[in-house]
C-alpha cells in the first residue's frame, strides 16, 4: 500500500480523540476508510490541553485503534485546533504581477497570500491558517482563482485565524514530541467541520455552521462562496449536562444519561405525564421528575447557545437573512428537538450536518461526532491535489506559522 495515497486526520476533542486513516484509490471519488480510533478525552479542557501525559495517553491509544483496524502506521496526520483562544481577522494583500505579458501565476498568488499574512502578530499568537477569500485584479474584484488572468496589480482578501503560542505549542509537544506524529497542518476545527457537511451550493447562497461540541461551540459563516467570519463560543453540550444535573440534583454521570437517553430540546414534545425515575438509572439516587422540566432546562441552554450564534450573524448583518439557513453538527447536535429549535431562535432553515459519504468503514463515521475528522481528511486530500469534493477554501500554514504547503488549486467555491 503506497504511503503517498494515505491520509489521516486527527481530531483532539474536549470529550474524544478521534483518528481517521483513508486510501485515495485513483480516481475514486470518495477516500476509502480503512481505520477509526476513538478514546475519551480526559486532558483537553475547551479545546486546550490542560493535562499533556492524559492527553498523550489518549492520542495514543485512538492512534493505536486506527493502526490495528487499518493495518497502517500512523506517522502524519492533519490536526485540528479548537479553543476560545482562537481568533481571526481579514487582512489585504497586494503585489505586482512579476510577467512581463501581464499573465498571473502560481507564483504570483502565493506572494499576494504570504503579503497578506505580513501583519503585526502579537508576541503570544500565532497564524495558524490563512484563506483566502476573494481576489481583485486591477479594480475587478469578486475574483475567484486568478491564475492565468492577465493584469498589472493583483490583491487577496484573506482570513488569518491566529492562536495563543502557548497553547498551540503544548499540543504540538503531545502530538509531535511525544506521540510521534508530525503535523502536516493545523486546522481550525469548525472550518474542517465544515468541509465535512456543508455543500458548494450552501455556501454560494449563504449558511451557518454551528459546530455543537463539550465545552466550545464553533461558529463559520459564508456566502457567496467566501467565508464572512469564524468564532468559538465558549459554552457547549456539556453545559447541558451540567444543568441537568444541578436542576435534579443528581451526578453528572447520571445527568449525562438522562441528556443523552431522555433529552429533547422542545418540552412541548414531551409527554406531560412522563417521568423519569433517578433510581433505575442509578441505584444510588433517587427521586421522580417530569421529562418535561428536563427538557425545559435542557430549552433554555440550548436557546441561550443560538442566542449567541444569532449575536454574532447581527454582528455580519446575517441574522435572519442565508437562504440555506443553519447546519448544526458535532455531539450535541444529535439532540432530539435541536433543529426546530434552531429554526425558532435564528428564523432560518436548519439541519443536521452529517459527515459527507464515503467509501470502507463507513458505519462508524457516519454520524455528526465525526464530522471534524472527516473534514480532516478532505481537506489534506484537497491539498494535495488527489481529492475534490469541493474545492479548497485556499492555502493552509502550519501552527509554527511554516511557508505555504504545496500550490493552491481552488479557493472557495
Amino acid at each position: 500500500m503506497s504511503k503517498e495515497n494515505i491520509v489521516i486526520g486527527l481530531d483532539l476533542g474536549t470529550s474524544q480523540i478521534r483518528t481517521i486513516v483513508a486510501q485515495i484509490q485513483g480516481d475514486e471519488s470518495r477516500p476509502l476508510v480503512l481505520g477509526v480510533g476513538v478514546a475519551p478525552s480526559a486532558g483537553i479542557n475547551n479545546g486546550v490541553v490542560v493535562d499533556i501525559e492524559e492527553t498523550i495517553n489518549a492520542i495514543n491509544k485512538s492512534k493505536e485503534e486506527a493502526e490495528r483496524i487499518a493495518g497502517v502506521p500512523v506517522e502524519h496526520a492533519f490536526v485540528s485546533i479548537n479553543g476560545k483562544h482562537i481568533v481571526s481577522q481579514f487582512s489585504k494583500g497586494v503585489v505586482a504581477v512579476s510577467r512581463a505579458d501581464g499573465e498571473i501565476s502560481e507564483e504570483d498568488v502565493n506572494r499576494v497570500i504570504s503579503a497578506a499574512q505580513a501583519i503585526s502578530v502579537p508576541t503570544n499568537k500565532e497564524i495558524i491558517n490563512v484563506i483566502p477569500c476573494s481576489y481583485t485584479i486591477d479594480g475587478q474584484e469578486q475574483i475567484k482563482y486568478p491564475v492565468g488572468m492577465n493584469g498589472v496589480r493583483l490583491e487577496v482578501n484573506a482570513l488569518l485565524i491566529q492562536g495563543a503560542a502557548p497553547f498551540i505549542k503544548n499540543l504540538e509537544k503531545c502530538v509531535r514530541q511525544r506521540c510521534g506524529i508530525d503535523i502536516d497542518d493545523l486546522i481550525f476545527a469548525p472550518m474542517a467541520a465544515t468541509k465535512a457537511v456543508v455543500s458548494r451550493r450552501q455556501k454560494e447562497l449563504g449558511v451557518v455552521v454551528v459546530d455543537l461540541g463539550k465545552e466550545t461551540t464553533g461558529i463559520s459563516v459564508y456566502e457567496d462562496g467566501n467565508i464572512l467570519g469564524v468564532k468559538v463560543i465558549p459554552i457547549g453540550s456539556g453545559h447541558i449536562t451540567n444543568d441537568i444535573a444541578i436542576g435534579l440534583r443528581t451526578s453528572i454521570d447520571v445527568a449525562e444519561r438522562i441528556k443523552l437517553e431522555y433529552g429533547n430540546a422542545i418540552p412541548a414534545d414531551v409527554a406531560r405525564t412522563e417521568e423519569i425515575d433517578l433510581s433505575e438509572i442509578d441505584s444510588g439516587e433517587e427521586g421522580v421528575f417530569k421529562r418535561q422540566y428536563i427538557a425545559e432546562i435542557i430549552e433554555a441552554r440550548v436557546e441561550e447557545i443560538f442566542s449567541m450564534v444569532d449575536d454574532e450573524l447581527k454582528k455580519l448583518d446575517k441574522s435572519g437573512m442565508l437562504p440555506a439557513g443553519v447546519v448544526v453538527t458535532g455531539g450535541g447536535a444529535k439532540l432530539p428537538g435541536i433543529v426546530n429549535l434552531a429554526k425558532k431562535v435564528l428564523r432560518l432553515p436548519a439541519q443536521i450536518g452529517y459527515p459527507m459519504e464515503m467509501n470502507g468503514i463507513v458505519d462508524k463515521i457516519d454520524d455528526p461526532e465525526f464530522a471534524t475528522s472527516v473534514g480532516l481528511l478532505l481537506w489534506e486530500a484537497d491539498d494535495n491535489g488527489i481529492f475534490a469534493p469541493e474545492k479548497n477554501s485556499g492555502i493552509d500554514f502550519g501552527g509554527l506559522g511554516k511557508k505555504i504547503t504545496g500550490i493552491i488549486k481552488n479557493i472557495l467555491p
